[in-house]
């Protein structure tokens, strides 16, 4: 699905030298770090979403509190989703680099 593709693919053309390891582990953490801020805001919505529902005099905001847990719900899920998805595309590229210099060392 297009509308679900965050990114893109890259495709290495030489080997990985030490500047871009340092990069693709920067890009690691940094994608750890967003997780993370998905996570902490799907929290943020859901106590929201709580303490909405707490308030018993007004029957109004239990829609407004099932509207919060659906949107923490959601945030979790694009979270990890994206999370996952570059997750894959680091560890493709690197491997693929790393592939290509143990075949570029063979010949």
């Amino acid at each position: 699905m297009k509308l679900l593709r965050f990114g893109r693919d890259f495709k290495p053309d030489q080997q990985v030298i030490l500047r871009d390891y340092l990069a693709i582990e920067r890009t690691r953490l940094a994608n750890e770090r967003t997780l993370l801020s998905y996570i902490r805001s799907s929290l943020y919505l859901l106590l929201g979403a709580i303490a909405l529902y707490q308030l018993k005099e007004f029957a109004n905001f239990q829609y407004l509190a099932l509207t919060a847990i659906v949107f923490s719900v959601v945030f979790f899920i694009i979270g990890v989703y994206r999370f996952t998805l570059l997750k894959k595309s680091l560890k493709r590229v690197y491997y693929k680099s790393e592939e290509k210099e143990a075949n570029d060392t063979e010949e």
